[in-house]
């Protein structure tokens, strides 16, 4: 006759392989990347409008599942240079706890049911450029620039500046051209932001041969483009205000957010350590959400 332990430890065993599956698929969606992407989604819309909870809801829900199927792809795509790399090697795919069909699958799915699930509860519009994000991360940045240029984060950062488009039109059925200076900010960030962060894998990507920027051009060249970029992010995070979107608080939070990120880069820029590359790259994380924050405070109050 067994006993009570011996009886439960399958029901563990079962209860712990669920638990496991379910943080791989997680996984998959990259959750990590999604929260910034929400952040921007949410306050878009209340720079906007004013939406309803529900409203927000079925836009991030959609959101995620548009995003994270493109994540899920894009892990069934990169596999083989995963394996390879050390920040990557243990994710589901290439460490083989998930098939690559089943990431595929699971991919295509989510966007299919992200594009389903806001044309029905939102709008049209709103579901479409989900899916052209979808679209842009999976076709143009990972399959085609990703492994064939150094230019792949500056054109294919346009799939990441979607989520601002997207909570516009699900807020107001339509799209402005504030929507779209919210959109050229987060297209300009995206490069300072993630060469910062490439600084720290150099080499990582020369080892599978991925022709990001450090690899292709040099640290001192990536440097110098992250310093240039922030300078054209500063003067695009002015055009929202000269074009009467925002007042003087949304004025003074981004000349005092644009020139730290400035005075970051220009001191990676001098010193040539990864102590500084990380500095910046976190404070870029920072200053996105502050400035969007910074956005809702100037409409709200």
């Amino acid at each position: 006759m067994r006993g009570p332990d011996a009886v439960a430890l399958p029901s563990r065993l079962a209860a712990g392989a669920v638990r496991q599956v379910a943080s791989d698929y997680l996984e998959l969606t990259k959750p990590k990347v999604q929260s910034l992407l929400l952040l921007s989604t949410v306050t878009t819309m209340e720079v906007a409008g004013n939406p309803s909870i529900g409203r927000i809801a079925l836009t991030c829900l959609g959101g995620y599942l548009s995003a994270g199927g493109a994540g899920a792809v894009n892990h069934y795509y990169d596999r083989d240079i995963d394996a390879q790399m050390k920040r990557t090697a243990s994710r589901p795919v290439p460490s083989g706890r998930v098939s690559p069909r089943a990431a595929l699958t699971f991919g295509i799915a989510l966007a299919a049911l992200s594009f389903v699930l806001m044309s029905l509860t939102l709008n049209v519009l709103a579901a479409a450029l989900a899916l052209a994000g979808f679209v842009g991360y999976v076709g143009v940045y990972t399959v085609w620039l990703k492994r064939r240029t150094p230019q792949n984060i500056v054109i294919g950062g346009a799939a990441g500046a979607m989520p601002p488009l997207v909570g516009w039109a699900a807020a107001r059925g339509s799209l402005s051209w504030t929507a779209v200076y919210l959109f050229a900010i987060v297209f300009y960030w995206t490069p300072p932001h993630f060469w910062s962060l490439s600084l720290l894998m150099r080499a990582d990507y020369e080892r599978v041969r991925v022709p990001m920027m450090p690899v292709a051009r040099g640290e001192r060249e990536t440097r110098r483009q992250i310093l240039l970029y922030s300078l054209l992010l500063y003067s695009v995070t002015q055009l929202p205000f000269c074009a009467g979107a925002f007042g003087l608080v949304y004025l003074a939070g981004s000349i005092i957010l644009g020139l730290s990120f400035v005075g970051g880069a220009v001191l990676l820029y001098r010193r040539a350590d990864r102590a500084t590359a990380l500095r910046l790259y976190l404070f870029s994380l920072a200053y996105l959400a502050l400035l969007f924050g910074v956005m809702v405070a100037d409409v709200k109050l």
